[in-house]
């Protein structure tokens, strides 16, 4: 998978850069009104990658984060339900044992 990753990257920094090389003439960008940017195409361009990817990299954050808090519940839940079955666990072992412990006797009795 890492080696997927790798071609992925490489495949698209190999088209950046050529791209790079045929789009050197300037361009001017109407950012807000009274705001204009003069650049090389390819830097405006790349520089809209790169933020698009800050922004794909936050979103990806926030959902895994989400996502924790989602389970986090199901998973206290859990946690508390297995605390529960392992006092049952002990409950019936205590049982069992008190039970075998009466057994061997009420077998002396009846043969006495």
């Amino acid at each position: 998978m890492k080696q997927i990753n790798f071609v992925v990257i490489f495949v698209i920094a190999l088209a950046l850069v050529l791209f790079a090389i045929e789009n050197t003439e300037p361009v001017l960008i109407h950012i807000a009104k009274g705001l204009d940017v003069e650049a090389p195409l390819c830097v405006e361009l790349m520089m809209a990658m790169g933020i698009g990817a800050v922004l794909a990299w936050v979103f990806s954050v926030w959902a895994q984060v989400q996502g924790y808090l989602a389970v986090n519940p199901q998973v206290k839940q859990r946690e508390i339900r297995i605390q529960e079955l392992e006092q049952d666990v002990e409950r019936y072992r205590v049982e069992l044992e008190e039970q075998s412990l009466l057994l061997p006797a009420s077998k002396a009795k009846a043969e006495g």
